[in-house]
């Protein structure tokens, strides 16, 4: 990951619009004003973890701007209380996962959670609350699915359809191929002509270690992190780039009777993915990595796999209209002037949806709650967006800032949850290096009773932040504790039983003190670096 490289003269000239200082930093950064916690490192982001004690890092030699926190004991005092003492985040989320249920873009559950957490909003005392239509196209229902082994013995299997694939119109029984060519000449040569009616998969199975296996030794662990560079390695040639964005439309030719994927977990989780901007155009099945593994050694042993899949899929002709949630606190002096938390309300429908994105969204909600209840009045407006369409590839938020972009070069931060049910351990700068002494002055007040935290260099990718990014708004995705997110993502056991209820009032606690502290600076943050407005 390259870290942002800022000059002191462009700091400065970024600062002459917000209003901020700037303070060079010698080579060597003082102390952190919160200790890091070791288990920043372990949150799901893909940027690396801060460099080890004694080492300055890009975020502490880049010029620092002095953007005026100062924090007020008593109202973070009182946010901090509200927020430990008289949360509502186990009964909200256990009512949106067990009640409302999962979310999928364009369902009558996704609707039920717009109206029901805007009505939430209002009752927690938000000054306005409504949900915001844009268009999705098209909506994807997921109906009953058998599958069954025939060959070389009789089984019933677990797994289901890939969303926006469509169904099998009555049982459709074939055999299993192993199509592992990667251009189109070798795809010609060896497989043209011969798929029809043949259920494909198409890579080796994923590296799933075994969880009740021996303990890596450090060769081994550094040969399994070859290993899985190599399994995910793009598609180099020209030839073979082509070939892959081609693959869907030359199977569809060879009428392939569905596809087959690896579910990529242990213990026969499955994960879960699709869009409308690709729709299948043959029924596609995610099976247990222990099934599909199974396939792959028997093709491979050269005994036949036969299988039999029964799937009811229901795609919608049009584009549907759907819903983003938004609820705003006034800010007392520059309401026109905006801090955004925000979470994707939105959710995969094998299971409730509660760490991805159940727990992120009732942080929101609650701290709407927490800022409304501790009575603290900030000074620019606090505005809470719940989005949709965020799993089919950032839809809602990217329709959202579409909409308001005359009026997002006074929006002063985004802030969003969106990494499971941990805790908040951090933040990553999101090439805003020059922000790090700020970010640290921002978690400072809570550290002793929420913290620790750490500030590091690094990008996150994957959610909603990054629609505002172009428009020069400083966005960030706070760093979390894993807690089984790697499990839970994307899989049918996406439910209540996996929160962790004191780390999503920790963190619903923790976006309500920032955002307050945030609204409360003496001007706006400069705006993105040209280099990534225009991505």
């Amino acid at each position: 990951m390259r870290p942002l490289s800022l000059s002191v003269v462009s700091v400065v000239a970024a600062c002459s619009v917000a209003g901020c200082s700037v303070r060079p930093r010698a080579s060597q950064a003082p102390a952190p004003a919160t200790a890091p916690s070791p288990a920043a490192a372990a949150t799901p982001a893909p940027a690396a973890p801060a460099g080890p004690a004694g080492v300055a890092t890009a975020a502490s030699t880049v010029p620092q701007l002095d953007v005026g926190v100062r924090a007020e004991p008593a109202a973070i005092a009182a946010i901090v209380r509200e927020g430990t003492d008289r949360s509502h985040a186990e009964a909200d989320l256990r009512y949106l996962s067990d009640v409302i249920g999962p979310r999928l873009t364009g369902s009558a559950a996704m609707q039920r959670a717009n109206d029901w957490t805007a009505n939430k909003f209002r009752e927690y005392g938000a000054d306005s609350a409504w949900i915001e239509p844009w268009k999705f196209g098209r909506a994807w229902e997921r109906g009953p699915m058998t599958l069954t082994m025939l060959a070389p013995h009789r089984q019933q299997l677990a797994g289901v359809s890939w969303a926006w694939a469509p169904g099998t119109n009555g049982p459709v029984a074939g055999d299993v191929v192993y199509m592992d060519a990667t251009t189109a000449e070798d795809f010609a040569a060896r497989f043209a002509g011969k798929l029809a009616g043949k259920w494909v998969m198409t890579s080796p199975p994923s590296l799933v270690l075994n969880p009740d296996g021996p303990k890596l030794s450090p060769a081994d662990s550094v040969a399994h992190a070859d290993s899985v560079r190599a399994f995910y390695r793009a598609a180099s040639s020209p030839n073979e780039q082509a070939f892959t964005a081609s693959l869907p439309a030359t199977l569809a030719a060879e009428k392939i009777a569905g596809f087959v994927r690896d579910g990529a977990k242990e213990f026969g989780l499955l994960t879960m993915s699709g869009s409308p901007a690709r729709l299948m155009p043959y029924p596609y099945v995610v099976v247990p990595h222990e099934t599909y593994a199974l396939f792959h050694r028997l093709l491979a042993a050269r005994q036949p796999v036969r299988i039999e899949a029964n799937i009811v899929n229901t795609l919608t002709r049009d584009s549907v209209t759907v819903y983003n949630t938004v609820a705003e606190i006034r800010g007392s002096e520059r309401p026109d002037e905006v801090v955004l938390l925000g979470a994707h309300l939105d959710s995969w429908d094998i299971a409730n949806g509660t760490t991805d994105n159940g727990t992120g969204s009732i942080a929101v909600l609650e701290a709407a709650r927490i800022l409304r209840a501790s009575g603290v009045k900030p000074r620019r407006t606090i505005r809470f967006v719940l989005f949709s369409g965020e799993e089919q590839g950032l839809y809602g938020s990217n329709r959202y800032a579409a909409a308001h972009a005359p009026e997002l070069d006074k929006f002063q931060a985004v802030l969003v949850l969106d990494n499971g049910t941990g805790r908040i351990t951090g933040m990553a700068l999101q090439k805003r290096d020059e922000l790090g002494d700020a970010w640290r002055a921002l978690f400072a007040p809570l550290a002793d009773e929420l913290g620790p935290f750490a500030v590091r260099s690094g990008e996150k990718g994957g959610t909603d932040h990054l629609s505002f990014l172009k428009y020069g708004v400083p966005g960030f995705n706070f760093d979390q504790l894993s807690r089984g997110y790697d499990h839970t993502h994307h899989s049918q056991v996406d439910t209540f039983d996996h929160a962790v209820i004191g780390d999503v009032r920790q963190a619903a606690t923790v976006m309500a003190a920032t955002a307050y502290e945030l609204a409360d600076l003496p001007a706006l943050l400069p705006r993105n670096p040209a280099a990534q407005t225009a991505r």
